[in-house]
């Protein structure tokens, strides 16, 4: 199948030659240098987080760590046997209204930690035998994310990299990550721009998170999955989450996935969509209802239609434990 050529676990991440070359530092010192005047996610606010200025994400220099551990709910190439090595940023780029976690992307519930405390994390991840290290929601915190994996690496951090994006990323941050990154994972949420304004409250949504895409594409290519361990090695994998009432826009999404970037991309059509946050207390139309099994049965029609044919399937996790 594309995309499934074999590639060993012990195999080096991207990051590694970065950090041989001295190219590592210089991109986590140029990543704190563009926090002096914030460009490091799509909103491109331009504060200066050095002086303790705030922009959209509510966050200064420091990142907010929610939680870490080894998180086997995730995708099955993913979590593996052993888990992922999930590290939970509190904040967030985006004001999604029906966020199943809001209470650290909306409420900030988490704990400011340095780079070095970061990078302790990511190493006592790798010691518990994670297969990855998985930053979920990094966009805002992409500068001590650099400083952190530098200093891990430079401790013998050894695992490939995810980035788990909402997918409101600026080229400046993604031209910082290129040689990084081992797998992006971003989240695909609309196919329209005014319906992510008016649910997640973020402008042009569309524009900057296609953009994103292509450039994570072009950096890493189609997902690659060994088959001997199920594990993927690198490459692009997308999120949809399947919103009720057709909010999220697949077909225009499923599109663009199949016709711009490859017809071989690795899709998670997400079908666990349920109210949460405002959505479960305040009445907004049909983002106030679960999805139903005949949408969740329809976007897979339209992503099969326009040409994609890898999506993800979960198997029970005893099969991984054999």
């Amino acid at each position: 199948m594309p995309g499934e050529t074999t590639m060993h676990e012990t195999a080096a991440p991207a990051y590694v030659a970065l950090l041989e070359s001295g190219e590592l530092a210089r991109r986590a010192e140029e990543a704190c240098r563009l926090m002096t005047a914030c460009v490091l996610c799509a909103w491109k606010c331009r504060v200066n987080r050095t002086a303790g200025k705030i922009g959209f994400c509510r966050t200064g220099t420091l990142p907010r760590v929610s939680s870490y551990f080894p998180h086997l709910g995730e995708e099955d190439c993913l979590r593996g046997w052993r888990g992922s090595g999930t590290i939970f940023f509190a904040n967030c780029n985006m004001r999604c209204q029906y966020c199943q976690n809001y209470e650290i992307s909306a409420l900030g519930q988490g704990t400011e930690i340095t780079p070095e405390a970061l990078a302790g994390m990511m190493l006592e991840l790798q010691e518990a035998g994670c297969h990855n290290i998985n930053f979920v929601s990094p966009s805002h915190v992409v500068a001590p994310i650099l400083v952190a994996v530098l200093i891990a690496a430079q401790a013998g951090l050894r695992l490939p990299l995810v980035y788990n994006t909402g997918g409101y990323d600026s080229p400046e941050a993604l031209a910082l990550l290129d040689g990084v990154i081992d797998i992006y994972m971003p989240d695909m949420k609309y196919g329209d721009a005014a319906i992510a304004q008016k649910y997640s409250k973020v402008p042009d949504y569309p524009r900057h998170n296609y953009r994103a895409v292509r450039e994570m594409h072009r950096q890493v290519g189609d997902l690659v999955i060994d088959p001997a361990t199920g594990l993927a090695r690198r490459g692009l994998l997308v999120r949809h989450l399947i919103l009720p009432g057709g909010l999220a826009g697949t077909k225009a999404v499923m599109r663009f996935l199949a016709k711009e970037i490859s017809p071989d991309t690795y899709v998670n059509l997400m079908p666990q969509y349920r109210p949460a946050y405002r959505a479960a207390t305040e009445d907004m139309g049909v983002l106030s209802r679960p999805v139903t099994a005949e949408e969740v049965d329809e976007a897979y029609t339209i992503a099969r239609k326009a040409g994609l044919h890898r999506f993800d399937a979960r198997r029970p996790f005893a099969i991984w434990q054999v």
